[in-house]
């Protein structure tokens, strides 16, 4: 049946990441792997309740228009973190992927040439497999993330990418972030060079220490897709994100995502609007904050007591994700399977965040998440995960 299918789907599998959710959700594994918001801050019950308000008409289950009132809250939560933006230039979406995904079907055409980190979020490769682009890989540093000067080395030398994608706050998987004046020569270097950047801003409202840089959409209006989501800061299965888009380009990605879907949950985009407007945000964010705090905290303070010599990590601002370097030699994949095996604790290999094609990429660095565990559970899991090394 394989001649079946379209050519960029023959002989392809689902991403290694997705493929390790069953394994390391066992009920015996103490998990650092999900990205996963911690369940214990949902505002589940206020949320609830503004369903069960809409339920009593029936119009909110029917067809219809993008919840205006969501627009302006997306708007309102942009201009706290500095970005001018007008609810007019907010597309709603089912979720960051869904954004990413229209994101690439409006901007890349196949084949052309678009620019990724090593080391990148696997949500972004499968949004661009269908137009099999030609990848321009970019080094990161553990400490301020993407290398804008090897990027501007290649555009020097010729190279033409028609789109940057970038996690400039809290990158996932290394958990670090731009400066200010990386995040400066980026919007330079695409109005020089006539590419878009993608900003993808998951995490850029979870901040642990003070507050992020304005994000790329701040320093530029034009050439930056911002993209955003409900899923760190409210709920994952709520499945709404946003696009922050010049307000020209707004009809033409609207149509692309209708394509898809027609439209998000007419349902679900009321409920988290009234929800918003009723909820003191800051005051949430700042749970929010001051919950993953804590949680990274331990977190480090056990890595750093506890791995051996040859060993790094980032020490992220916020987010949710510490990325360790072990000694040269380790193999992820391998190690995970020991830590399943031997003492029940799961985290991500780098293996699942590179081109399966880039055989030169290192296999010595995980992914550590600190988000679900309480505290003292993340110091008996790193305890675990420095005994198999």
């Amino acid at each position: 049946m394989a001649h079946l299918l379209a050519p960029w789907l023959r002989g392809r599998e689902r991403s290694l990441l997705r493929r390790l959710v069953n394994r390391v959700a066992r009920r015996d594994v103490m998990s650092l792997a999900g990205g996963l918001p911690a369940v214990e801050l949902f505002p589940a019950e206020t949320y609830g309740a503004k369903l069960c308000e809409l339920l009593a008409d029936p119009c909110s289950v029917q067809y219809g228009p993008p919840s205006g009132a969501l627009k302006e809250q997306v708007a309102l939560l942009m201009q706290g973190r500095g970005v001018p933006c007008r609810p007019e230039e907010i597309l709603i979406t089912a979720g960051a992927q869904q954004a990413l995904q229209v994101a690439v079907d409006a901007l890349v055409a196949t084949g052309e040439c678009v620019a990724l980190e090593r080391f990148v979020y696997t949500g972004i490769r499968e949004a661009l497999a269908p137009h099999s682009p030609r990848i321009l890989t970019l080094p990161s540093s553990l400490d301020d993330g993407l290398d804008v000067e090897a990027l501007e080395r290649y555009l020097l030398a010729g190279e033409r990418p028609r789109l940057v994608y970038v996690i400039p706050d809290a990158h996932n998987p290394l958990g670090v972030s731009l400066t200010r004046e990386k995040r400066e020569r980026l919007v330079v270097l695409a109005e020089d060079y006539d590419f878009v950047i993608l900003e993808d801003d998951p995490y850029g409202l979870l901040c642990c220490d003070g507050e992020f840089e304005q994000p790329l959409a701040a320093l530029d209006s034009e050439r930056v897709t911002h993209v955003g989501t409900f899923s760190k800061i409210l709920a994952p299965a709520l499945r709404l994100g946003w696009m922050r888009l010049p307000p020209p380009l707004v009809d033409t990605f609207a149509a692309v995502k209708e394509a898809g879907d027609l439209e998000c949950s007419r349902l679900t985009m009321l409920a988290v609007g009234r929800l918003l407007a009723e909820l003191d945000v800051e005051r949430h964010l700042e749970l929010l904050r001051s919950t993953y705090r804590s949680r990274r905290d331990a977190l480090l303070e056990e890595l750093a007591d506890r791995l051996p010599d040859g060993c790094s990590f980032s020490e992220p601002a916020g987010g949710m994700f510490v990325w360790v370097e072990l000694p040269a030699g380790t193999d992820g994949e391998r190690l995970l399977e020991r830590a399943l095996d031997e003492q029940g604790v799961a985290f991500v290999p780098s293996a699942a965040f590179v081109d399966v094609h880039d055989l030169d990429a290192p296999a010595n660095a995980v992914r550590l998440s600190f988000s679900t565990l309480e505290p003292e559970s993340l110091r008996r899991a790193v305890a675990k995960f420095a005994a198999c090394l």
